[in-house]
């Protein structure tokens, strides 16, 4: 038996991050109106309906919870505004910080992981390392809210 490296196609799960980040590369530059905007890419694009299922949950999800994950972005992203990170390392932090909070069958390093590589194949040379580095100080709050990281836990 060989170990020969396979070319798989990416994940259901992968897939859904990545049609995430470019639905929400658009809401962060204002896209009038998401739902449609929503509906138009998944008329466009072909992907798995579970894939897409996740995706809507995670782009929905970040929506909805963007002030508190910005607030958390903000805390562990000292010397960083948001307002001037990388537009892609800005949205690949929001949906990694989203799966660490609110999605509880993914585990944090399986978040951060797949953030790094999303930054990798979409950012710049640099968007591994800097979103590894952010993420690296993230931890998922505790039972109370606070988080763990930053409350020298």
């Amino acid at each position: 038996m060989t170990s020969e490296p396979q070319n798989r196609s990416p994940g259901l799960r992968r897939r859904a991050r990545e049609a995430a980040l470019a639905l929400l590369y658009q809401w962060d530059l204002g896209v009038p109106n998401l739902e449609k905007h929503i509906r138009h890419y998944f008329d466009s694009e072909i992907i798995p309906p579970k894939a897409r299922a996740y995706a809507e949950i995670l782009v929905r999800g970040v929506v909805e919870h963007h002030e508190s994950i910005d607030q958390s972005l903000a805390e562990v992203s000292t010397h960083w505004r948001i307002d001037r990170m990388n537009i892609i390392d800005r949205n690949v932090l929001r949906l990694a910080i989203y799966e660490i909070r609110f999605v509880d069958d993914v585990p944090r390093k399986v978040s951060i992981n797949e953030a790094i590589e999303i930054g990798k194949l979409f950012g710049t040379e640099d968007s591994g390392s800097f979103i590894n580095g952010i993420l690296d100080r993230f931890e998922k709050p505790t039972e109370d809210g606070t988080n763990s990281t930053l409350d020298g836990s």
